[in-house]
């Protein structure tokens, strides 16, 4: 167990490569990862699952401890990325799938991996993980609502069947991890440390299969949605972090609102959008997963020049 602890440790921290790495392999050599292209939604469970056993009693207490900061931080992360995919979807004159995959993105709640780029940021993780927790428990119901606002000019969109999906791939997985964790607490300890494992590997292969399904049409317009996805995470973090300097928030909760605004998960949007639009609908998801974990690092890496208090400044 403590190798595959070592193991996962490494995994997580070079989490990245793997993604980039299995992202060109894929394109590249499609034919084995098509194979992966059905278990999507079975190992965005998995992920879920795990995500609900590491849920405490004390990430929902912050949630009562700061409702403000929270409230902030959920505002963000469903008003600005969810306008920025509109406007750029209509600004770009973007083609309707297109423009419905990156909508779809931007419409999600925030991924689990940033709560480990706050850490890495030093900023203020309770606040970044009890805004996850919010944003991916209100998600059945924001989520589908925001997609049928927004994208319905371009596709016909479902928000009832949506809401059911969401449900299904992250409501029920975190609820049987969070029971699972108060029904066997210390095996569960010792399982937990294998969990980043478990998250890359199915990261990776969600990111893989999407790519793989669609390595023709990312021949074509895979520079065009790169683009795109480049500009909406870090138009995301800069407005993220100005809405929190804005509200009068300290440093430390301005680096975790702006990674929580600007990291979205990413595999939802694959799932939905392979479970309910077009297979070219999931390529901006599965580009922002490859994206948003190089972009994330690197913006951690320049969060810890900033000294964590009221007034921002380098070291």
């Amino acid at each position: 167990m403590q190798l595959l602890a070592r193991l996962s440790q490494f995994v997580g921290k070079t989490f990245a490569l793997w993604v980039l790495l299995f992202a060109i392999l894929a394109f590249f050599f499609p034919a084995p990862f098509k194979t992966v292209g059905p278990y999507i939604v079975p190992l965005l469970g998995l992920i879920m699952f795990g995500m609900g056993l590491t849920l405490s009693k004390d990430d929902f207490k912050e949630v009562a401890k700061r409702p403000v900061d929270v409230a902030i931080g959920v505002a963000g992360q469903f008003v600005i990325m969810p306008a920025l995919a509109w406007l750029l979807s209509k600004g770009l004159d973007l083609p309707p799938e297109v423009a419905v995959g990156v909508i779809l993105v931007g419409c999600c709640p925030g991924g689990t991996a940033s709560n480990v780029m706050t850490f890495l940021a030093r900023g203020d993780v309770a606040l970044s993980v009890a805004v996850t927790s919010v944003t991916t428990l209100l998600a059945p119901v924001v989520t589908p609502a925001l997609i049928y606002l927004l994208a319905s000019q371009w596709l016909e969109v479902s928000a009832s069947a949506m809401f059911w999906s969401i449900v299904q791939v992250v409501v029920l997985p975190i609820a049987f991890g969070v029971l699972a964790q108060s029904l066997l607490r210390e095996k569960v300890k010792a399982a937990v440390a294998v969990l980043p494992l478990v998250s890359v590997v199915s990261i990776v292969a969600i990111v893989a299969a999407v790519v793989a399904g669609n390595q023709a049409r990312i021949a074509t317009s895979g520079l065009m949605i790169f683009a795109v996805v480049v500009l909406h995470n870090g138009l995301g973090l800069l407005l993220g972090y100005w809405l929190a300097k804005a509200t009068g928030m300290d440093v430390a909760k301005r680096k975790a609102i702006s990674i929580e605004v600007g990291m979205q998960n990413s595999g939802l949007g694959v799932a939905l959008a392979t479970a309910h639009f077009s297979p070219l609908s999931a390529v901006p998801s599965a580009i922002f997963s490859v994206w948003h974990n190089i972009s994330g690092p690197l913006v951690a890496t320049l969060f810890q020049r900033f000294r964590n208090g009221p007034a921002a400044g380098p070291r």
